[in-house]
Parts: structure tokens; C-alpha cells; sequence
């Protein structure tokens, strides 16, 4: 049987302090993410919105008024020019934003830059972004906010104390329809690059680097626009032992009208010396899970610490903080662009083994 627990009775912070929020935000997108996710835990967190810019000017001015953002530009690159900006927000199409990041890095009023993943839609197209933050000085971050999911954080917690003892296995299962955006049918890449990147990212989060991917794809005939890689799996092998297994079906049935929905993201986490599972509460709006049982520190009961703030919108609170902070002390970000072109690469090394249908090494993918 489960015991109930708040996080702060057994030492665990399912979401982070907010140790800097005084620099000026600047808001590229008017979408979903931005308008209801970013937007959302900046009003929460107190950080300062001063203006905003989108692929459509309407838009743009109506999630200003939601969200008493004072400044509308007529365009993102108009925006980054805004010397009353110091913070450039992306949340734009993949394909488009390279530019807009290497426009913001040419401006002497931009201290840092948050990117939308995937960073680039290739591995190349990373690294030269990388180099070029590098070049000019910039911290440039990337919104990988399953990283700030709560569950994920006290997962990683218990793991650091050594709860579970030696991680041995873990897995994500995941049956949900996410909130496709249009111009991902324009890409010959498709679920890999868009939703695993979550999963993956999060693995190396809590498990170290990868040694080895093998993920392999199928079309899905529940959908109408053109793709190659609908359901995928992976299967990662990392430096310290550990197996993962990662599952995207993407667009999990029954969802006809009629039927009761059945979707989520379940994942487990096996040690030596105790077990943790639990769920992510996305797309469904509730609170992430988690449990955990352990040899060592719970005598082998079931022990689940509770706690209200979800992955969206409050995630985003943790991702942005983390750039204020890294900006304001001059140090690296949390969600570093030299860490995430390792995502990247893992994201590549997933490809490759999709088109030559064998497990493909990290040591084959230079970064």
C-alpha cells in the first residue's frame, strides 16, 4: 500500500526556486506553447513580458492584451532589435529559427537567448549554432522542460541519493496525441525529432550519456499528412549500464467521437535496490506522478510524495529561471546549448538507425 507524503517531509523539490526574474523578456510566437505554457508561469513567476511578436500581428496583440504584454512589434525581427530586450523567447518553427537566434547573437542588448526544441532540424545545423553562441559571447538555452517536470525532478533526486540503489532499467510509454503543429507536416522528419526528443533528452538528464541507440518507426495510418516516422521506439544503451526503452505512439486510439480516451505517458525506473513509476500528466492537464519503493530507505513500502504545479505551464517557470541566472552570474545555463547538441546527436543517431536498420553507436555521430 501507498504512503502519502509531502515532498518537503522527505527532502525533495519538485520545482525550483525562482532566484532571478528582473530581466526583460522578449516574446517570439503567439501560439499554443507561448500563449498558454510560456506566458502562463512568467504571469506566476513574476518574470517581466515587455514585448511580443509573431508570424501575425493580430495574434501577437491578442496574447499581449491576455497577458498585459505593453509592446506589439510586427515582426520577430523587429523584436530582437528592441533594445528594451534583453531576453529573446523562441517559440517559432524549427526551420525558421537558426536565423533568429543568429540575429538576436549580432545584438549588443541581448544577454541570453531561449531556443524551442528541437534546437534545428539537423545535427549540423546545431553544432554551427553552438560554435557561433560561443563566438559572440551569448548564452543561448534550450526549452527542454521535461527536465523541469516534477516528476522527473524528484526522480533525479531519488537517484542521486542512491535510493534505487544501482539503476538497472528504465522505460517511457507513451499513447497521447500531441498538439501537432501544422508546419511539422512540411518536414520529412516527424515524431523522432518532435516528441521523442523529450524522452531522450530526459533519459540523459537522469541516466548520463548514451553509448548506443536503436530506434525503429512505422507510418501511422490514423493520420492524414505524409510522414515517415509516426511510432517509434528506442532502445538506448548507456556508459553506466543502464537499458531504457522509449515508446511514442502518437496518435493513440480509441479517439473517435464516442470513445473514452485512454491516453498517457507512463515510465518506470528499476534498481538494484528499489523501484519508481509513475506518469506524466500531459496532454491531459493533470499533475505528474510519482511512487517509489526502496530497500534502503523506505524498508520496501510504497512511499509517493504529492505536490499541485504540473509539467505545463509550470515547467516553463524552472526553464526561464534558470537562463536569468546563468545571465545575471555570468555562469552556464542548466539547459546549455553544448549540452543539448548532444541531443541532438542522439536525435541523429536515431535517424541513421532508422535508414540503416541497425543500432548505431554515439561515437559514429561527431559533435
Amino acid at each position: 500500500m501507498s504512503d502519502a507524503k509531502s515532498p518537503d517531509s522527505l527532502g525533495f523539490a519538485p520545482d525550483p526556486e525562482i532566484r532571478v526574474k528582473d530581466l526583460k523578456i522578449g516574446a517570439i510566437g503567439a501560439g499554443m506553447i507561448m500563449a498558454e505554457c510560456h506566458l502562463a508561469a512568467y504571469h506566476e513567476a513574476g518574470f517581466p513580458v515587455v514585448a511580443i511578436a509573431s508570424r501575425s500581428q493580430d495574434r501577437a496583440a491578442q496574447v499581449a492584451a491576455r497577458w498585459g504584454i505593453p509592446k506589439v512589434h510586427a515582426t520577430p525581427q523587429e523584436l530582437i532589435e528592441d533594445s528594451d530586450v534583453e531576453i529573446v523567447d523562441i517559440a517559432f518553427p524549427p526551420d525558421q529559427q537558426p536565423d533568429l537566434i543568429r540575429l538576436a547573437l549580432k545584438q549588443p542588448h541581448i544577454k541570453g537567448i531561449l531556443a524551442q526544441k528541437p534546437l534545428s532540424l539537423t545535427l549540423d545545423e546545431a553544432i554551427a549554432l553552438r560554435d557561433e553562441a560561443t563566438a559572440a559571447g551569448k548564452i543561448l538555452s534550450v526549452n527542454q522542460n521535461m527536465r523541469y517536470d516534477q516528476s522527473m525532478r524528484v526522480l533525479k533526486q531519488i537517484l542521486d541519493r542512491g535510493e534505487l540503489g544501482e539503476p538497472v532499467i528504465a522505460t517511457i510509454d507513451m499513447h497521447a496525441i500531441p498538439h501537432w503543429q501544422a508546419f511539422l507536416e512540411d518536414y520529412d522528419r516527424l515524431t523522432l525529432a518532435n516528441m521523442s526528443v523529450h524522452h531522450l533528452d530526459v533519459l540523459r538528464f537522469l541516466f548520463g550519456e548514451p553509448t548506443e541507440i536503436y530506434t525503429a518507426a512505422r507510418k501511422d495510418p490514423r493520420t492524414t499528412f505524409e510522414h515517415k516516422d509516426g511510432i517509434t521506439a528506442s532502445t538506448i544503451k548507456f556508459a553506466s549500464g543502464v537499458f531504457a526503452v522509449s515508446l511514442e505512439d502518437v496518435w493513440s486510439g480509441p479517439r473517435e467521437e464516442g470513445f473514452d480516451s485512454d491516453v498517457y505517458i507512463k515510465w518506470r525506473v528499476e534498481g538494484t535496490e528499489g523501484v519508481a513509476q509513475g506518469t506524466i500528466g500531459w496532454p491531459t492537464g493533470a499533475v505528474s506522478t510519482l511512487t517509489y519503493a526502496s530497500k534502503r530507505t523506505t524498508g520496501g513500502k510504497w512511499v509517493t510524495p504529492s505536490w499541485e504545479s504540473m509539467w505545463f505551464p509550470h515547467a516553463f517557470k524552472g526553464v526561464m529561471e534558470q537562463l536569468q541566472y546563468a545571465v545575471k552570474n555570468g555562469t552556464a545555463p542548466e539547459l546549455s546549448v553544448a549540452d543539448n547538441v548532444k541531443t541532438v546527436a542522439l536525435i541523429e543517431a536515431g535517424y541513421r538507425s532508422m535508414a540503416e536498420g541497425r543500432a548505431v553507436r554515439l561515437d559514429e555521430i561527431k559533435v
